[in-house]
């Protein structure tokens, strides 16, 4: 055989080679795009899983719980998550996804450390957050104006936050910020500030955490509605999931993941909850 057609063969060979990789490695993506409180284990999880399945590529991304929703009804992602159940969002048929809680996280409203509160009634929360309380002294700290450093329109954390604190009210006109990030950085370094934060963002020991009607947030005090300020971090999929999703959200719901990931991280496994909260905020004690 001549050089020139040897050469021509192994082209030819290598192009169909990248072909058909690339066609498995299509086959094999998972991109899961939503709620920046689930990004750190989605993150994670994807990471350890990709160690045991060589074959897998997940790529992870933000965007806020609406994003999520919005993009795997359209189909443009294998799995949306979100804060907040899909029935209770504004252009999204929840008949056409599938919901898959995967954990359950809490929220926490935190303060710049200068205020001098640590602990707030559930009551004076809401009206901090709705413009009625507007100075630190009215709640025996310091004089000092509160600002209110809000999430972005499209967080879940926020629809979790607003619906349980808020229950329908308008809330107070303020800087927003889209992530979890952000407003710690803001809130730490801003006199009079005060914010809310998901729990696994909320470890850094120059945050001041507040308390409410004398209950610490922990795990724990959320396991029995205790603590009221959680919401479950769904994964959504548009209807039946292709294989290699469905493996994966197995993973997300194994042993592996509830057991050591979850908690490590500062979630809390769907398995040690006592309670229930559907999309109305109906909280039910598990097994009642």
């Amino acid at each position: 055989m001549k050089k020139h057609s040897i050469g021509k063969l192994v082209i030819m060979l290598v192009l169909m080679l990248a072909f058909v990789t690339g066609c498995t490695n299509n086959g094999s993506k998972i991109t899961i795009v939503g709620s920046s409180a689930m990004q750190l284990l989605a993150e994670q999880a994807g990471n350890d899983y990709r160690l045991s399945h060589q074959d897998s590529n997940i790529v992870v991304q933000g965007g806020g719980s609406g994003t999520g929703l919005s993009q795997v009804q359209a189909g443009a992602v294998q799995i949306g998550t979100s804060d907040v159940f899909a029935e209770t969002q504004k252009g999204i048929d929840a008949k056409k996804l599938r919901d898959y809680k995967i954990a359950v996280v809490g929220i926490v409203p935190i303060v710049n450390k200068g205020v001098g509160v640590k602990n707030v009634s559930q009551k004076q929360l809401k009206q901090i957050f709705t413009g009625k309380l507007t100075n630190w002294k009215q709640l025996g700290g310091k004089n000092e104006a509160i600002t209110v450093i809000n999430r972005s329109k499209g967080s879940g954390t926020r629809s979790a936050f607003e619906d349980i604190i808020l229950q329908g009210t308008k809330p107070v006109k303020s800087q927003e910020q889209d992530s979890n990030g952000a407003v710690k950085k803001i809130v730490n370094s801003t006199p009079g500030t005060i914010s809310y934060l998901s729990f696994p963002y909320a470890h850094d020991t120059n945050i001041q955490k507040l308390s409410i009607n004398g209950v610490k947030p922990t795990n724990k005090n959320i396991t029995t509605n205790k603590w009221k300020i959680w919401c479950y971090e769904h994964m959504y999929t548009k209807g039946k999931p292709n294989k290699q999703t469905k493996a994966f959200i197995n993973y997300m719901l194994g042993e592996k993941v509830q057991k050591d990931l979850v908690p490590k991280i500062g979630y809390l496994s769907i398995n040690e909850m006592k309670v229930t909260r559907n999309s109305k905020n109906q909280v039910t004690q598990i097994g009642k």
